[in-house]
């Protein structure tokens, strides 16, 4: 599986456990009985490593987005954000372009162009105020 389809498949269960109150475990269980969702470590690390990070995630889209209240912000599009911050603050050896261009192009399968738009704008500013070393 490509760090591409991981990403998507992370999205998919990010955004079915943001409906659910299920565990991370029982949302895998349910994704291999459907058999459409692909899970590997890469995946559960993403899915698993979002939920834990969530208030903090929340946080820093907060700061970085004009509408300045998550609440506000479309669900498909938080799950984006919060994902895609994730991996820029934990997963250092992917480079900050690559995941928010993978984020974007999720946005646009899921969601729309305004939206895309939006990702791709609060993604720069927090990659901008990143330290110069960690931008590329």
């Amino acid at each position: 599986m490509t760090k591409t389809q991981c990403r998507e498949n992370a999205f998919l269960l990010l955004f079915e456990a943001s409906l659910r109150d299920d565990s991370p475990e029982e949302l895998y269980r349910l994704a291999e009985e459907v058999g459409e969702i692909g899970i590997n470590d890469r995946v559960r690390s993403l899915v698993e490593g979002v939920l834990s990070q969530t208030e903090t995630l929340d946080g820093i889209i907060a700061s970085y987005s004009r509408k300045r209240a998550v609440a506000r912000i479309p669900r498909v599009n938080l799950i984006l954000l919060r994902m895609a911050i994730y991996e820029i603050r934990n997963i250092p050896e992917t480079p900050v372009n690559v995941v928010v261009s993978e984020a974007v192009n999720l946005a646009q399968k899921y969601s729309g162009t305004e939206d895309s738009s939006f990702i791709n704008g609060v993604l720069g500013a927090y990659s901008r105020s990143l330290p110069a070393g960690n931008a590329e």
